[in-house]
C-alpha cells in the first residue's frame, strides 16, 4: 500500500521534472518552427551564400521602393514561383542595406541551413506537442506565424507552386494569403505585400516551347540546373525586381472586394499579386513571341477584316481570292520579323559604331525607370521627335541596353532597300508608305496590323513629325499614324495607352551637308546599297554627344477623360481635331523636354549679330546672356555648359572654324582673343541656322516678348500691352513653334518680363506698380532675343510678296513652295533678302498654308496682303534698326 502511494507521488514528480527539462531545452518557449530563418549559418554556407548574392544586382530604383515603406508596418514579400535562394537573396541583401528583410518563409522549410541546436529544439518541440495532443503543431493554427509578423518580422510567400495548390485545393491545407487577409482583419496598421521577382532570363518567351525549355525550364520558370548555370556564368543577366507595394488593407476595402467572404478575397488578392509579377517581367522580357506567320493567320482570320474584305470585293468587283491575296501581300510588305539574333547582333555593331562616333549618350536613368513602370500597366507608344537617320537606331539601343523590351518601329517604305530591310524587319522595324490615300485596303490592313501589334502588348515607336526635320525644329505634327493608334485602342486592342514624348538631341546630325543641300532646294537623296556603303566615313568623324529624355507618359484614358469628349459617337472631324490637339500636346512636351546644347546657342550669338562679321567678345557676351534667359526659366543645359563653359564655347567656335562655318576676318591673326572678328560664311548660314533651331523653342516666349515691347516703341509700358501683339505672332507661327495650350499668353510674358529682369533689360516702375521701364542698355540685348525672328520675318515675307504677283497659287503644298523658293532666291541675288537661311522650304510651305487658311491665294486678296506686309515689315524694321 505505501508502495503504491509512493508511487503516485513520484509520478507526477517525474513528469514534472521532465517538464522542466524540456521547457529548460527549449529556452522557456515552444515556438519552434523551420519556416523561421535565424540567418546564422556555419562559415562554410555562409561564405558561398555570400560569393553567390554579391553576383546579383540590387539597382537604386528597386531600393527606392523599399526606402518608401514604413517600418512600422507589417510588411511581406511575395515571390511568384517557390525557390530557395530568392529568400536568401532578399534575406541577406537587405539586412546588410538595414532595410525590411525577409525572416518568416511561410511556404519555405529551412531544415538544412538550421544549426544543429535548432534543429533538436524543433524536434523537441514538435515531439513533446503530439505526445500531449496526438497531432503535430500547425505553423498557423497555433498563432505562431501572426504573432511573429505582429512582433515585426517580415513574411514571405510563394504565390505558385503546383504541390501548394494541391494541397490547399484537394487537402484544405492552410493558405497563407488568407491568414494574412484574417490578420489584416484584425489589426489597424496596413499589411504591406512586396511583390519580389529574380528574373534569370530577359529574353521574351516564345509560344512554342524548344526542347531546352522542355529539359530545363522555360524563360518564365526555369529550373534548377539552367538558373544555377545562368547565376555561375552570366550573373550580369540576371535582374532583380521588387514591384510597387500592395497596401492589403487598402486593398481589401475596394467594393467589389469587400463583398467578398475571406475565402474568395484570397483568390482575387492571389491574382492580382501574381498579374502584377507578370507585368513587371513583361516590361523587362517583353511579350510572348509569335512568329512572322502566326501574326499573318491571326490578323487575316479576325472575323472583321474577312467581312471587309468580302464587303471590298463586291464594291470593287474583284474575286474574294485576289482580295485575300492582296490583304496578304500587303501584310507581307508592311510586318515585322522580331527576331532576337539580329536585336543581340544589332545591340554589339551599335556598341562598337556608338563609341566611334559619338563622346556618349546622355540619358535619365530615372526617367528610363518611369517608363519601364508604366509599362507595366499598359502598352507604351514612344513619340521622339525626329532629326536623323540614328533616331531609329538610338532608341531601341538604349532601351535594349536599360532592360527593356525593343519595341516595334514605324518606319518609312524607302528604309526597306536590301540589305538593311530584313535587318530593320529582324529589329522590330514595320514599314508603312508615305501616304494611305485611294489605298483603302492598304490603309485597312495596316490598321489590323497595328491593332493586332498592341493586343500582344508589344511597344510602338512612331514619328509624329511624318519625317526627319531639315530645320533642327520641330515638324508640324501629322496625325495619320496617331489617329490609328488611338482608333485601335477604342477599338479594344487594349485597356489603355501610354505615350512618351522623347526629346532627341545632337551635338552636331550625321545628315549636316545633306540637309543644307534639301534646306536649298536640292532634292533629297535617295537610302540605296550605295549610300550605305559611303556612310563608312561617317565612322572617321566625331560627332558629340547625344542628348536622350523621356517625358512623363500620357495616358490616353485618363487623357480622353480630362477632355470630357466621347470619341465613340464623334464624327470624323471631331475626332481628327482631337487627334490633332493631342498630337500638339506632344509635340509641346517634347520642345519642353529639350535639352539646350552649346552649339545651339553659340550659333543663335552667331546669326543674330545685327552684321555679317562680329567680335569674338560681343559675340560671347551674347551668348552668356542667353545662357542666363535659358538657366532662369530652368532649361536643363548640356552637362558640357554647367562644367567649363568658356573652355565649351571656345571648343565650338574651334569646330565652327574647322568645318568652315566662319572665318578669320584677319588670317594672318594668330591667337584669338576678345578682340578677334570673324565672318559667317553665307553659304553656311543655313546649317548654323539648324544648329540655333535646335534650341530655338526655348527662345520663343522671349522673342515674342521682346517684338511686342519694341513695337510699343516707349521706355515705359504695362504688360497688358504685349498682349495683343504675341497672341499675333502665336497665331501666324503656329506651324513653326508649339506653345503649351494650357499656359496662356499673360503667363508666358510674365514669365519672360522675369527673366528680362533678371538680367537688367527691364526695371519695375517705382511710380507704377503695374509699370516697367526698359533700361538703355537693355534695348540692345532685346533685339537679340527679337532677333530670332527675322529670319522667319523675311520667309514669311517672300511668300506674301509670291501671293502678291500670282493670280492664283497651285494648289499643291509641294509645288507652292518650291515656287516660292524659287522667287526668294532672286529675292535674294537682288539683296531684298538679307539673310540666306530665310530661304527654307519648310518655311515657305507653312507660310503659305497660314496664308491660304486666313484668305490669300492670289493677288486678288491685295487687302489681306496688304495688312499682313505691313505688320511684318514693322516688326523688322524695329529689330533692325
Amino acid at each position: 500500500m505505501n508502495l503504491f502511494a509512493s508511487l503516485k507521488t513520484l509520478v507526477p514528480r517525474t513528469r514534472e521534472r521532465i517538464r522542466t527539462t524540456i521547457d529548460c531545452l527549449l529556452g522557456g518557449t515552444h515556438d519552434y518552427f523551420t519556416n523561421l530563418y535565424p540567418g546564422n549559418q556555419s562559415y562554410i554556407a555562409r561564405k558561398v551564400l555570400n560569393q553567390l548574392i554579391k553576383k546579383l544586382t540590387l539597382d537604386d530604383h528597386n531600393l527606392e521602393k523599399l526606402h518608401a515603406l514604413d517600418k512600422s508596418d507589417y510588411i511581406v514579400f511575395v515571390s511568384k514561383n517557390k525557390r530557395l535562394f530568392d529568400f536568401l537573396y532578399f534575406h541577406t541583401r537587405l539586412k546588410e542595406l538595414d532595410l525590411p528583410y525577409p525572416e518568416l518563409g511561410f511556404d519555405l522549410r529551412f531544415f538544412f541551413l538550421l544549426p544543429i541546436k535548432r534543429l533538436c529544439r524543433i524536434w523537441l518541440s514538435h515531439l513533446d506537442y503530439f505526445f500531449h495532443h496526438f497531432s503535430f503543431k500547425d505553423f498557423y493554427a497555433s498563432g505562431y506565424a501572426e504573432r511573429e509578423i505582429f512582433a515585426g518580422k517580415s513574411g514571405f510567400v510563394c504565390l505558385i507552386e503546383e504541390d501548394d495548390f494541391y494541397n490547399r485545393f484537394i487537402k484544405a491545407s492552410p493558405d497563407p494569403l488568407f491568414h494574412l487577409i484574417e490578420f489584416q482583419k484584425r489589426v489597424e496598421k496596413p499589411v504591406i505585400i512586396v511583390p519580389e521577382d529574380i528574373i534569370y532570363v530577359t529574353k521574351p518567351m516564345h509560344k512554342n516551347p524548344g526542347l531546352g525549355d522542355i529539359l530545363f525550364g522555360t524563360h518564365a520558370k526555369p529550373g534548377f540546373i539552367k538558373r544555377v548555370n545562368i547565376l555561375m556564368r552570366h550573373p550580369e543577366k540576371i535582374r532583380v525586381e521588387i514591384a510597387r507595394p500592395v497596401n492589403l488593407k487598402e486593398f481589401i476595402s475596394r467594393p467589389e472586394i469587400n463583398c467578398l467572404d475571406s475565402e474568395f478575397q484570397t483568390h482575387r488578392l492571389r491574382s492580382h499579386l501574381v498579374d502584377i509579377l507578370n507585368r513587371q517581367r513583361k516590361s523587362i522580357t517583353g511579350p510572348v513571341l509569335k512568329s512572322r506567320q502566326e501574326i499573318t493567320e491571326d490578323i487575316l482570320t479576325r472575323k472583321s477584316l474577312r467581312e471587309f474584305l468580302a464587303d471590298y470585293a463586291a464594291r470593287n468587283n474583284i474575286s474574294l481570292k485576289k482580295t485575300n491575296k492582296k490583304a496578304a501581300a500587303y501584310i507581307n510588305e508592311i510586318a515585322a520579323n522580331y527576331n532576337l539574333r539580329v536585336i543581340n547582333f544589332g545591340n554589339w555593331m551599335l556598341t562598337w559604331i556608338f563609341k566611334n562616333i559619338f563622346e556618349g549618350l546622355m540619358v535619365n536613368q530615372k526617367e528610363i525607370n518611369r517608363m519601364r513602370e508604366k509599362y507595366t500597366e499598359a502598352p507604351l507608344i514612344l513619340v521622339p521627335c525626329h532629326k536623323s537617320h540614328l533616331d531609329y537606331l538610338l532608341l531601341p539601343y538604349v532601351m535594349f541596353r536599360n532592360n527593356m523590351p525593343c519595341p516595334h518601329i514605324a518606319a518609312g517604305k524607302n528604309l526597306s532597300f536590301w540589305p538593311l530591310g530584313p535587318l530593320f524587319r529582324g529589329g522590330g522595324a514595320f514599314f508603312l508608305r508615305r501616304t494611305f490615300q485611294g489605298a483603302e485596303l492598304y490603309a485597312k490592313i495596316f490598321a489590323a496590323y497595328l491593332e493586332k501589334l498592341l493586343y500582344e502588348g508589344f511597344n510602338i515607336k512612331i514619328f509624329i513629325e511624318g519625317g526627319r526635320s531639315r530645320t533642327g525644329k520641330l515638324l508640324t505634327p501629322r496625325p495619320g499614324g496617331m489617329a490609328m493608334i488611338i482608333n485601335a485602342y477604342l477599338n479594344g486592342a487594349c485597356d489603355n495607352l501610354y505615350f512618351v514624348p522623347i526629346f532627341v538631341g545632337y551635338d552636331r546630325v550625321l545628315e549636316e551637308d545633306a540637309y543644307l543641300k534639301e534646306i536649298e532646294g536640292g532634292k533629297k537623296d535617295p537610302e540605296t546599297l550605295k549610300g550605305l556603303i559611303s556612310t563608312r566615313k561617317f565612322l572617321k568623324k566625331k560627332y558629340g554627344k547625344v542628348y536622350i529624355r523621356f517625358d512623363e507618359p500620357i495616358s490616353i484614358k485618363a487623357y480622353i477623360r480630362q477632355k470630357n469628349i466621347n470619341l465613340s459617337r464623334a464624327t470624323a472631324p471631331e475626332y481628327m481635331d482631337f487627334v490633332k490637339g493631342f498630337s500638339y500636346r506632344l509635340m509641346a512636351a517634347i520642345n519642353k523636354k529639350g535639352v539646350a546644347t552649346p552649339h545651339g546657342i553659340i550659333a543663335s550669338a552667331i546669326l543674330n549679330s545685327p552684321n555679317n562679321n562680329f567680335a569674338k567678345g560681343g559675340m560671347i557676351e551674347q551668348a552668356n546672356t542667353y545662357l542666363n534667359i535659358l538657366m532662369a526659366h530652368n532649361v536643363e543645359l548640356s552637362e558640357t555648359l554647367l562644367l567649363d563653359l568658356d573652355n565649351t564655347f571656345n571648343t565650338v567656335i574651334n569646330s565652327f572654324l574647322s568645318r568652315n562655318f566662319i572665318e578669320l576676318a584677319d588670317e594672318d591673326e594668330e591667337e584669338i582673343t576678345d578682340e578677334t572678328y570673324f565672318i559667317v560664311k553665307h553659304n553656311k548660314r543655313p546649317i548654323l541656322d539648324y544648329y540655333k533651331n535646335s534650341v530655338i523653342s526655348f527662345f520663343v516666349p522671349s522673342a515674342f516678348t521682346a517684338v511686342a515691347i519694341l513695337e510699343v516703341d516707349r521706355f515705359n509700358f504695362a504688360l497688358f500691352d504685349l498682349v495683343q501683339r504675341y497672341r499675333f505672332l502665336q497665331k501666324i507661327f503656329q506651324d513653326e513653334f508649339f506653345c503649351d495650350q494650357e499656359i496662356t499668353c499673360e503667363e508666358h510674358i510674365s514669365a519672360c518680363i522675369k527673366g528680362f529682369i533678371n538680367e537688367g533689360i527691364l526695371v519695375p516702375d517705382n511710380t507704377r506698380q503695374d509699370m516697367l521701364n526698359l533700361t538703355s542698355r537693355g534695348l540692345r540685348k532685346l533685339k537679340w532675343f527679337a532677333s530670332f525672328m527675322l529670319p522667319f520675318f523675311e520667309s514669311y515675307e517672300t511668300a506674301l510678296l509670291y501671293f502678291e504677283k500670282e493670280k492664283k497659287s497651285p494648289p499643291d503644298e509641294k509645288e507652292r513652295a518650291k515656287k516660292i523658293h524659287s522667287y526668294g532666291i532672286r529675292l535674294y541675288k537682288r539683296k531684298q533678302i538679307r539673310r540666306k537661311e530665310s530661304l527654307s522650304l519648310i518655311n515657305f510651305r507653312n507660310a503659305a498654308r497660314f496664308f491660304v487658311k486666313n484668305g490669300i491665294n492670289g493677288a486678288e486678296d491685295q487687302i489681306q496682303i496688304d495688312y499682313y506686309k505691313q505688320i511684318i515689315n514693322r516688326l523688322s524694321r524695329l529689330i533692325i534698326s
